[in-house]
């Protein structure tokens, strides 16, 4: 018998990776989503059963497949309106493949990839809520355990287990298929996938709650979820133009955090500890979403928002050091963002862009029409931008009492720490 902890782990790497594969054959054979995520949890359950005595498979990813597979044809096999079924979801099919001989089988397993996408559109189906578009994406695609999930988002696993129920129930109820949208339904559910992997990413970048101020490992998962788009979708700009902006971001990782443990901000960080083997990754993604931007509809806009986003990062992955920044160019990219995309963040970033390229004074003008607009009266950032502005000008007490109020808003207690400091002026 093989070493059961080794072989748990081995599981899990590969479930990890095949995840989205095996459930995305699973739905195509049963027409529900949610059954579909049950069976391919089956399988998974199995492997951690029997591989410990059996040995690990030669093709452990086909190994889960052909055995969540198999589940599924007990399943229909065994309803008792299996005519009405197969009329229903077109499944004959599907039902002969269950029939074809192993090499047969592995050759039919490399055509899923336009189910994977189309599992990957339903998992993130506008129909479902943030959260839950979230949670399910990470459990379908991302192969994480309901305790995982709970774990990265300082959860309870109940609350996470309920959240994923629900979300399987009612795209079951909505009849959420796997097909890919087409024409302007496609960019609308693009634009909803795009999200849930940003919204993944930014939780791990910087944590809302909590001790840490990074949390790595939805950074990489989020990454993670991003190459396999880049994978699935290649001819969309979008999809490499978040890719590229989460990379980017990530490579900074290491120099976030100083030897304290304190956060260290963009302009302190000590460049060489950034990754640049990630950041030329990152930026061979924005010339590939760069060169699609130009293939487009007469009245589509140049760049997406992401791709514009990229952009800006790219600035400052350029610039070795924070001097050598080009803080005119990310205004200007800033201000097209704002265009495209109108945000009180977006103008709250473009401040912040406009105190060096222009001086604070300038910035504070902009900073204190978005206080009046109230637009972000419970973005802590907010005060903590406006803090920093009015310390450059001097206006020592009032800046004291903007990080005060900035670090009574936040709840991660990382960024609190930093924000109390400056506070104190020990930054």
């Amino acid at each position: 018998m093989r070493d059961p902890e080794e072989v748990r782990r081995t599981v899990e790497a590969v479930w990890r990776i095949e995840a989205a594969k095996v459930t995305a054959v699973v739905a195509r054979l049963v027409g529900d989503i949610g059954l579909a995520e049950d069976l391919a949890q089956d399988a998974f359950v199995q492997a951690l059963e029997q591989w410990p005595r059996d040995g690990i498979p030669d093709k452990p990813g086909a190994w889960l497949t052909s055995t969540a597979r198999r589940r599924a044809i007990d399943r229909i096999r065994r309803d008792v309106n299996l005519a009405a079924k197969l009329q229903q979801v077109g499944h004959a099919e599907e039902l002969r493949v269950a029939d074809l001989g192993e090499a047969d089988f592995d050759q039919a397993l490399e055509d899923v990839d336009d189910d994977v996408l189309g599992l990957v559109f339903a998992a993130c189906h506008p129909v479902l809520t943030a959260q839950a578009r979230i949670s399910l994406t990470l459990r379908m695609i991302g192969g994480l355990t309901t305790r995982e999930i709970a774990r990265a988002f300082l959860s309870q696993e109940s609350t996470i287990a309920q959240r994923i129920s629900r979300a399987k129930k009612t795209l079951s109820q909505d009849g959420v298929t796997l097909e890919i949208p087409s024409g302007a339904e496609l960019a609308l559910r693009l634009a909803s996938v795009l999200e849930v992997v940003y919204l993944i990413f930014n939780e791990g970048y910087a944590a809302t709650s909590g001790r840490d101020w990074v949390r790595g490992d939805l950074m990489e998962e989020a990454i993670r979820l991003g190459r396999i788009l880049a994978a699935l979708a290649p001819r969309e700009a979008e999809v490499h133009g978040l890719l590229a902006l989460m990379e980017i971001q990530a490579s900074r990782t290491r120099a976030r955090i100083g030897r304290d443990g304190a956060p260290v901000l963009l302009l302190d960080q000590d460049r060489t500890r950034w990754d640049w083997s990630l950041i030329r990754h990152a930026l061979a993604a924005l010339d590939r979403a760069t060169a699609l931007s130009g293939i487009r509809a007469a009245d589509d806009p140049p760049r997406g928002p992401y791709v514009l986003q990229a952009e800006i990062a790219a600035c400052h992955a350029r610039a070795r050091t924070a001097e050598a920044t080009d803080w005119a160019r990310i205004v200007a990219l800033y201000v097209e963002l704002g265009r495209l995309k109108p945000s009180p963040v977006v103008d709250l970033n473009r401040a912040v862009a406009l105190s060096y390229a222009a001086g604070p004074a300038a910035a504070l003008i902009v900073v204190d029409a978005l206080v009046e607009s109230g637009a972000l009266a419970d973005y802590h950032l907010l005060p903590s931008v406006r803090g920093d502005l009015l310390a450059r000008l001097g206006r020592t007490d009032e800046a004291r009492a903007e990080f005060e109020r900035a670090a009574g808003m936040t709840q991660n207690e990382a960024e609190r720490a930093l924000l109390l400091r400056r506070a104190a002026g020990d930054d």
